[in-house]
């Protein structure tokens, strides 16, 4: 199934509950401009401002002060093999994984220490781009992967809100149960360095991992699509035992 630049709210809930995956016709991400909150003031343009929408904790100290995007991982540094998983958040085939296979392979591979697990987000449209900025606004990796969680169990609710207006207030919604209260989510939803910064780390990371598919994943550096738990778990079973 080929994905579009833009993805409506109409197109997203008919795919919804389809198998397989979801392709990207092309890497370039929609333009910032067109990511404009309904009912939220716009991004600022810290450029011409010279100033910065302060979202309160959204990114560790180091990552703000070169300018990068924290890498959002679970799992101990020097595990024997490491997952990178590429993802959108409006793609139902990516929370098929994080409802039936994700829990499984953290707890059996992850949790035990022979798997390092990190999460990139794959930016289709503006509504996965703003569920992304709702989920880094937890401020850590433990509360990213929480919210994560939510937004992916709620995904056929919120894309299927209706209007623009509607899908904002619902991943509001998701951030204040999740224990954001709502000027932090405002100030992380309108931060525009924020925004284009993750925009351009989006389309490195997909060029250079050669990612043409949600869910992708790069494990010790090969390129897999989509996979149940078995095949999953037995891919890093071998992939463990090449690294004993």
């Amino acid at each position: 199934m080929t994905m579009t630049r833009m993805i409506s709210a109409t197109a997203l809930a008919a795919v919804l509950g389809a198998g397989g995956f979801w392709a990207i016709e092309r890497l370039g991400a929609p333009d910032t401009a067109e990511f404009e909150l309904p009912g939220a003031a716009q991004a600022q343009d810290n450029a011409d401002a010279g100033e910065s929408a302060d979202a309160e904790g959204t990114e560790t100290e180091a990552a703000q002060a070169d300018g990068g995007v924290q890498e959002m991982t679970l799992g101990a540094e020097d595990a024997a093999v490491e997952v990178i998983e590429y993802a959108s958040y409006t793609c139902p085939h990516c929370a098929t994984f994080h409802q039936n296979v994700f829990d499984r392979i953290k707890e059996n591979y992850v949790d035990t220490g022979d798997v390092k697990f990190t999460y990139r987000e794959v930016y289709f449209d503006k509504y996965g781009m703003w569920a992304s900025l709702v989920a880094r606004c937890g401020g850590n990796q433990e509360r990213f992967f929480g919210i994560t969680d939510m937004i992916y169990e709620q995904q056929s609710e919120w894309v299927r809100a209706g209007s623009d207006a509607a899908v904002a207030d619902e991943l509001r919604r998701i951030g204040r149960v999740a224990g954001l209260d709502g000027d932090q989510l405002e100030s992380c939803l309108t931060d525009g360095d924020k925004l284009r910064t993750l925009v351009e780390w989006y389309r490195t990371n997909a060029t250079e991992d050669g990612i043409q598919s949600t869910p992708s994943f790069v494990i010790d550096g090969e390129l897999h699509s989509n996979m149940n738990y078995d095949d999953f778990a037995a891919l890093l079973d071998e992939k463990i035992a090449e690294a004993e």
